[in-house]
């Protein structure tokens, strides 16, 4: 946008053959310039409010994906359910039918962690480390010290992170 320029009286009165500059008057500057600040200003304001909108918009989704986290995981323990259910569910269940029942049942359980990287923990025989067993008790054996000798209750991991510690007995030095 060009902003008209009128000559001032000196620069009217000029000889025509002078090469003399017609400069823009101060009014003119002004108008320029706050036309240029308003321009900046606009400018300003719609990045903002992209970058509000950006932020919330990735707020959202990662309220989202705490909200639905195990949504997968999930859906695999409903087959571990229902097989429950249906078991519970059978009148004149042997206890041969509710055994081969039940171990289905686990197979399936299994392979839902499997998918899901949950790994159990079972350290028998292994040294015992206090970032994957919690020691219940120590006990005399021929095994080693610090060697895990009873697993009362496994322990669970997902990827490398404990999820429940397993529980164990932990072998002492023989006393004398």
């Amino acid at each position: 946008m060009q902003a008209e320029v009128t000559p001032s009286p000196e620069q009217e009165n000029a000889a025509p053959g002078n090469n003399v500059e017609i400069l823009p008057s101060t009014e003119e500057l002004l108008k320029q310039a706050e036309l240029k600040a308003q321009e900046h200003y606009d400018a300003w304001l719609r990045a903002k409010a992209e970058t509000e909108n950006m932020r919330k918009r990735a707020q959202e989704d990662v309220s989202k994906a705490h909200k639905f986290a195990i949504e997968n995981f999930s859906s695999e323990l409903l087959a571990v359910k229902d097989s429950l259910e249906a078991a519970l569910a059978t009148e004149n269940a042997t206890l041969e039918n509710m055994k081969s029942g039940v171990e289905l049942t686990l197979k399936q359980l299994s392979a839902a962690f499997q998918k899901f990287n949950v790994t159990e923990v079972n350290p028998m025989g292994e040294k015992f480390d206090p970032h994957k067993h919690q020691a219940m008790s120590m006990v005399e054996a021929d095994a080693e010290p610090n060697t895990v000798v009873g697993v009362m209750q496994k322990g669970y991991q997902l990827h490398d992170r404990v999820l429940r510690p397993a529980l164990v007995m932990v072998a002492k030095a023989k006393s004398a």
